[in-house]
């Protein structure tokens, strides 16, 4: 709690200093404000204390670690996306603070205790990713993005309600300890409890993109800013996941019944949609919107029970850490390195060559692309294994499935990796040029890339 009332104050403390128009002031307020607070969690993990306490909110155990991968994710998208920022140095406080905003609500997804803060987070979160996708004025398409986005987020919040209201009805609570045990005990049971967890599911399936409520993805992730991109596709993936996670695994696990089927078929579904439908697009970062499909199946592998044993829901999120670390570090070292290519069009033949003209961009790209692929040894491999082998004892054919989908997978990352390192480059593509900022941001990434897993296992 202590943690997030810092994240909280800097957003405000961020607003009022981009009065001034210095944006370098803000961008040091956000990183000694985002600094601090991963020290406070970092300093709880093995003793946790809160100097403010609120019972909707709990932050011990997994959910520091959780914590700790957003804000830091949170802290390296600043880094990264600071020349963007900073264009406008009117605005630069307002963006660098919306996202201090969201990420509150991020934490609040990853710390809530009923069903009430879960909600709260969720907007808080999501409210201004709407305002950054379109943070790009003159671009029509970003104006797009965010009303495609605002519109879609606002009827998934609908569903998600409207689940709420009949979990509500039929357990009597909003408190998740207090629901869990109302499924466990059998006082909450029959087609009230069902319709609620179903509709809550749908919701969680568009909050990370999850098929068939995926259609938002591409439009959104293509027409957003590249760093917006980035941060959609590693902090509020990684708060919904984890929040269904936490809900489907130690809530709803007694009531598996009425969901595990059909995840088992969307999961299905949403790895051959995301790997199908990137084949064939040429937009860098619709590829990167359909891959992030993909990985959301993949993910939702450690979400179906592989036991009623509490130490394995443990080792489950765990699994699920890892591959969130290894999947949010490779797709921030693509999407830095995308804005360093001057690409308006965002066609992959304009990213034709780069890596030739600049071999450290190449180096960190391949990097980042191996990961995501799941290629050992680095981290995205490490993910990948982990989910897939908790997976496996219970659902062996689910693997095979998922191992086939990342097959395909691999195809057209080589294609992108092919383009992009190609030796016949255009003489149109400019040679990337990335700032001291971008840079520090491409190895943090490529040290947890390559050395992570090791350290942290």
């Amino acid at each position: 709690m202590d943690a997030l009332i810092v994240v909280f104050a800097t957003g405000l403390i961020s607003m009022f200093i981009a009065l001034a128009k210095k944006p370098a002031l803000v961008l040091g307020t956000a990183v000694v404000g985002l600094l601090a607070a991963i020290t406070l969690l970092a300093l709880q993990v093995n003793h946790p204390y809160n100097l403010v306490k609120y019972d909707g909110l709990e932050f011990d155990g997994v959910s520091i670690y959780y914590s700790i991968m957003s804000l830091v994710f949170g802290l390296l998208i600043i880094l990264g996306g600071y020349s963007y920022f900073s264009r406008e140095s009117e605005h630069t406080g307002e963006y660098i603070s919306l996202i201090l905003f969201s990420l509150v609500g991020s934490m609040c997804m990853i710390g809530f205790t009923d069903l009430f803060m879960f909600f709260l987070g969720l907007e808080i979160l999501s409210i201004p990713v709407y305002v950054l996708a379109g943070s790009n004025k003159k671009d029509l398409l970003s104006t797009e993005a965010s009303v495609k986005y605002f519109f879609t987020g606002s009827f998934a919040t609908g569903i998600l309600l409207f689940g709420v209201a009949w979990l509500y009805g039929a357990t009597g609570s909003f408190a998740i300890t207090d629901i869990a045990n109302a499924i466990g005990e059998g006082r909450a049971s029959g087609s009230m409890l069902g319709v609620g967890i179903l509709m809550i599911m749908a919701s969680f399936l568009f909050k990370v993109g999850g098929a068939p409520f995926h259609f938002w993805s591409p439009d959104v992730y293509g027409g957003s800013p590249n760093i917006v991109t980035g941060y959609m596709a590693a902090v509020v993936k990684l708060s919904g996941l984890f929040a269904f996670m936490k809900l489907f695994t130690f809530v709803f696990g007694e009531a598996s019944q009425i969901w595990v089927s059909a995840l088992y078929v969307l999961a299905i579904v949403t790895m051959f949609v995301g790997n199908l439908s990137a084949i064939r697009q040429v937009k860098f970062k619709r590829i990167l919107a359909y891959s992030s499909v993909a990985n959301a199946g993949y993910a939702l592998l450690v979400i179906l029970p592989s036991s009623k044993d509490l130490f394995s829901h443990l080792k489950a999120l765990e699994f699920l850490w890892f591959y969130m670390l290894g999947y949010g570090l490779s797709i921030i070292t693509l999407i830095v390195i995308s804005m360093t290519v001057k690409n308006e069009s965002d066609d992959l033949e304009g990213f034709r060559g780069a890596g030739r003209k600049n071999p450290w961009i190449g180096f960190f790209f391949t990097l980042g692309l191996l990961s995501i692929a799941g290629i050992p040894p680095l981290a995205g491999f490490f993910g990948k294994y982990m989910v897939f082998s908790h997976a496996y004892k219970m659902y062996p054919e689910l693997v095979i499935i998922a191992v086939i989908n990342s097959g395909i997978g691999i195809y057209y990352y080589l294609k992108i990796f092919m383009t992009f390192m190609a030796s016949d480059h255009s003489e149109e593509t400019e040679k990337p040029s990335p700032n001291f900022l971008q840079y520090l941001v491409l190895a943090i990434c490529a040290i947890g890339l390559i050395a992570g897993p090791f350290v942290l296992m």
